[in-house]
């Protein structure tokens, strides 16, 4: 069933192998995934800053379809630090903060997420290990 649903909305999307991959136990589907998805759905998404510091930021996505219908608000945040004291290796941190903001909320807008996919934005552990 899970498999079916996924299917169709990869077709819905016109994802490519590009656009997705396997990581242990998640799918993950990569930046120009998410934002094929944000355009065919126009997806509109405003930010706002709740915390932001030289290694530290929280971004809040405030997210609605372009038919109004739905509406979602999340958060993303980054620390910069190794992967045993943060989450980001990157000193860009308000901008991995927005990604993965936008990335969570075009993920739950479409029903990704409640399938188990993951934006690559969201870990870095989530990159893809072949390329």
């Amino acid at each position: 069933m899970k498999t079916e649903i996924l299917k169709e909305k990869y077709i819905k999307y016109n994802l490519t192998k590009d656009d997705v991959f396997k990581h242990q136990h998640y799918i993950i589907i990569t930046r120009s995934g998410i934002d094929k998805i944000q355009a065919l759905e126009g997806i509109e998404i405003d930010y706002e800053v709740i915390k932001c510091e030289k290694d530290f930021c929280v971004v809040k996505a405030h997210a609605k379809k372009e038919d109004n219908e739905a509406f979602i608000q999340t958060f993303g945040s980054a620390l910069k630090g190794d992967f045993k004291n943060g989450t980001t290796l990157s000193w860009y941190v308000m901008e991995m903060a927005e990604k993965r903001a936008m990335s969570r909320a075009v993920l739950k807008l479409t029903g990704f997420y409640e399938l188990g996919c993951f934006s690559e934005d969201e870990s870095e552990s989530f990159k893809n290990s072949n390329n």
